[in-house]
Formats: C-alpha cells, sequence, structure tokens
C-alpha cells in the first residue's frame, strides 16, 4: 500500500449537523482543525497509455476495518508518530491525543467532504466521481474527478471508506461505518450523507480507506469530532424484545 504525507492538507474545524435516520434525531458537532488526505490510501497498478508503461495509483482495494487500523499504527510507528490505537483482539481503543495516522470520525469525513458546501454533493456527479454511471468494473486511477473546495479526490465515488465510528450499535453489533459510495453505487447512494455499515473483519471489492491526522483530544478523553464512547454503550442497551434482525453489540465497549 502506498501513501504519500505530502498528500495531507489541512481541514478547518467548524459545525456540521449530522442525522441520524434511524432516530430521526440530529447532532451538532463542533470539530477543531485536523489534517485528510487527498486520496485514498492506493497500491500501484502497472498499465500501458499509448505505449508509455507507467504506474498508476488506485484506490486499495478490498481491505478490512482491521487491516486499516493496524496499517494506521504501523506506518505511524515508521514516521516516528505516536500510533493512536490499542488493539486488543477484536477491541480497538483510540488514544484521540495521539498524532499519529489515523481513521476520521464520520463528522470529520462528511465535513471534509462537503467542504463548505451544504447540497448532497459538492459537484455533478460525473464531474467529481466514479459511479454507475461510468460503467466501470473497479476502482479508478485517484485524483482523476474534480476535487472539492478543500483538495480532495475521490471523496465521493470511487471507492467506500472506512470511519472509526460504529455504525449502529444497537442494530449492527461491531460493524463500523462506511461514507463516499463506490464505483458501482447509483447516483441517490453517492452522496455526502450516506454511510453504510460493514463488518470490520469484511472483505468487499470497493471499500478502501483515507488517512486523518492530527491529535483531538487529551490522553484518557473518551469522546472526540462527533465521536463518543458512552454514546456507543448507551445506544448498545436495549431491553424488552428486539425487532428482527438487529443484533446489539453484548461486550464492552472499551472506554478510549
Amino acid at each position: 500500500m502506498n501513501f504519500d504525507p505530502g498528500d495531507l492538507v489541512p481541514i478547518p474545524g467548524g459545525e456540521i449537523t449530522l442525522r441520524d435516520a434511524r432516530s430521526g434525531s440530529m447532532q451538532t458537532v463542533n470539530l477543531v482543525p485536523f489534517q485528510l488526505a487527498r486520496v485514498p490510501v492506493t497500491t500501484q497498478n502497472p498499465t500501458t497509455h499509448r505505449g508509455d508503461e507507467r504506474q498508476v495509483r488506485v484506490p486499495r482495494a478490498p481491505i478490512t476495518w482491521f487491516d486499516a487500523v493496524r496499517w494506521c499504527n504501523r506506518e505511524s510507528t515508521v514516521a516516528g508518530l505516536q500510533p493512536p490505537y490499542r488493539i486488543l483482539g477484536r477491541n480497538v481503543e483510540w488514544d484521540v491525543s495521539a498524532d499519529g495516522y489515523r481513521l476520521p470520525t464520520e463528522a470529520e469525513w462528511e465535513w471534509a467532504c462537503r467542504a463548505g458546501t451544504t447540497g448532497p454533493t459538492y459537484g455533478a456527479l460525473a464531474d467529481i466521481a466514479w459511479t454507475a454511471i461510468d460503467a466501470v468494473t473497479g476502482a479508478q486511477p485517484v485524483g482523476q474527478k474534480a476535487p472539492n473546495a478543500y483538495g480532495l479526490f475521490d471523496t465521493i465515488g470511487n471507492v467506500w471508506e472506512w470511519c472509526w465510528n460504529y455504525a449502529d450499535t444497537a442494530r449492527y453489533a461491531d460493524y463500523r461505518a462506511l461514507r463516499g459510495g463506490g464505483w458501482a453505487d447509483p447516483a441517490w447512494s453517492s452522496r455526502a450523507s450516506v454511510r453504510r455499515g460493514s463488518a470490520p473483519d469484511a472483505v468487499i471489492d470497493d471499500v478502501g480507506f483515507r488517512v486523518a491526522r492530527g491529535a483531538v483530544g487529551s490522553a484518557g478523553d473518551t469522546q472526540a469530532q462527533g465521536w463518543s464512547a458512552n454514546s456507543d454503550i448507551v445506544r448498545s442497551q436495549i431491553t424488552g424484545p428486539l425487532p428482527v434482525g438487529w443484533t446489539p453489540l453484548g461486550r464492552p465497549i472499551p472506554l478510549r
């Protein structure tokens, strides 16, 4: 996998309101500044273009959520940064004071994707994203469509991107959140606000990840950038009969 630290761009702080479609609730999040990569983490594929053999960067996919957090820790260590995650089997704790590479929270991801816009996308879908409109059969080279106002490419379309947050601890156990849409997704599924979740060890063809960086709290904090460990715990504590198909997270969630 390939990552250039020079790809990181500063994302300003600000306020974003996120909607929880299942509960119908709204959450207003105040974000502190952080950094996010211009493009997803990539791999290099050889290609021939008009007789010129060269390497092109395409999103690294498929990759599991667990592999993504392990990559973040490993690359942070190599770079002399503090790894953000403590990995204990399937339990992963985030030190929000760490300065190493990490996954963005959903609030960070959506704020950065929107880049000051309020519509479903930051431009015409055909101009900014690889989706079903393009009828491609796999991940495409990064940076070929138009960027948003923060200079980020491919936040919508190409590959879904893992975020730090649980998708819904009441309904989907330890599934983690995915954002952005993939190369085969229709227009309704390729928007800044669309989210889905999947098991952290799932291997899915159109799933990759994008690197964030930045300490966003103090050591021992259990909330940051729209995420709260306590909210995860409270949401998972369902009493009474469960709706069909619901699988609340039954094990303790680490408070970090």
